[in-house]
């Protein structure tokens, strides 16, 4: 599928930056690990971060540096694929781009709400986002509340959506991030739609529509195991699209009085018989191995579409987020068994 000339460049790119994402051998020797520095060493010999490490101080050697350092490799990546991408691949990463604006409103909307006294950290993301962005970081940081904040964003398509919340005046930060959330997946959803053709929007569709159903299925679970919500609640908070969870079943797994009936009901649905999903495995790692099942599936049958680029991006933000966690555990002082664990491995 896809064109061959249109990704024969961007493809041999990113089989080169594949060849530099750690391996399960690399998460085991990091899980034996004991602090910040060690880990900061260990990376220092993979080419996906050795450049930046090399230009720390050893001073600077703590945790929030290090994921500094994380997000600016994953956002030169991008970067890299960027510039070797044509114009209908750009226009592709432009929306994909989004999911990095909503999470760095998303940081910005804790500072505020929780009146952080120390201030905006967000300089190493400056180049990127002023390179690729509608936002500005240099009228974010001046944000002291919330109103600020969201008249910051005035010119971007963000500002209408929280505007909303705004306006509503009682407003808590979950409704914040939900808001930005529910904008995020919809627009993405009807978007890409119209940009894709052909075989390339199919394989959108099945990639996009199974993380839409798998999203609402988890937050239901939360809404229902944690927070106790009530229906017309867990509705509010669902994306309004459905994939290959029928709305019947969807209905179904909200209307579950309880959470042991939430999980008979979510035996019969496709996900539950296609996926194996009444392991022990939490709910979040089951979505993130669906998700990586099928997007390694789809970049095999399709290696020069954009599956190649999502599966790539996929698998160097679920890399970031497993080195987070490590760095946590190691925060925390769990064994290696334990960060396996937590990292979805198992001890060797």
């Amino acid at each position: 599928m896809g064109n061959l000339m249109q990704y024969s460049g961007i493809v041999t790119k990113i089989r080169a930056m594949q060849s530099k994402l750690l391996t399960e051998k690399d998460f085991d020797d990091i899980a034996g690990l004991r602090s910040v520095p060690e880990i900061i060493e260990y990376l220092k010999g993979k080419p996906a971060y050795s450049e930046y490490i090399n230009e720390m101080d050893i001073s600077l050697y703590h945790r929030g540096n290090v994921e500094k350092m994380l997000y600016q490799s994953l956002y030169n990546d991008y970067f890299r694929i960027f510039r070797f991408a044509g114009m209908k691949q750009k226009e592709f990463l432009k929306q994909y781009w989004k999911r990095y604006e909503v999470d760095l409103i998303n940081y910005c909307l804790r500072i505020v709400f929780n009146h952080y006294d120390a201030p905006f950290d967000l300089e190493y993301k400056k180049r990127f986002f002023d390179r690729f962005s509608q936002i500005s970081i240099d009228r974010l940081i001046t944000s002291g509340n919330i109103d600020e904040l969201v008249d910051n964003l005035k010119g971007t398509e963000y500002y209408e959506p929280l505007s909303r919340i705004r306006d509503s005046e009682s407003a808590t930060l979950f409704d914040y991030d939900l808001a930005l959330d529910l904008y995020y997946f919809s627009t993405m959803w009807k978007k890409e739609r119209k940009l894709l053709k052909g075989a390339e929007k199919e394989v959108f569709i099945k990639d996009f529509g199974t993380k839409i159903d798998l999203l609402n299925i988890q937050w239901i679970y939360r809404a229902k195991k944690y927070y106790h919500m009530l229906e017309p609640d867990i509705y509010a908070l669902t994306i309004p699209y459905h994939y290959k969870l029928r709305l019947k079943e969807f209905k179904g797994l909200v209307e579950a009085a309880t959470p042991e009936e939430f999980e008979s009901r979510m035996a019969a649905t496709y996900y539950a018989r296609r996926y194996q999903m009444e392991d022990s495995r939490t709910i979040e790692r089951k979505y993130r191995d669906i998700l990586k099942y099928l997007y390694l599936i789809d970049r095999r049958r399709n290696p020069y579409s954009i599956a190649t680029i999502n599966t790539y991006l996929f698998l160097k933000e679920e890399e970031i987020d497993k080195l987070t966690t490590a760095l946590e555990c190691i925060r925390y002082g769990l064994s290696k068994a334990e960060t396996l664990g937590y990292l979805g491995g198992v001890a060797q």
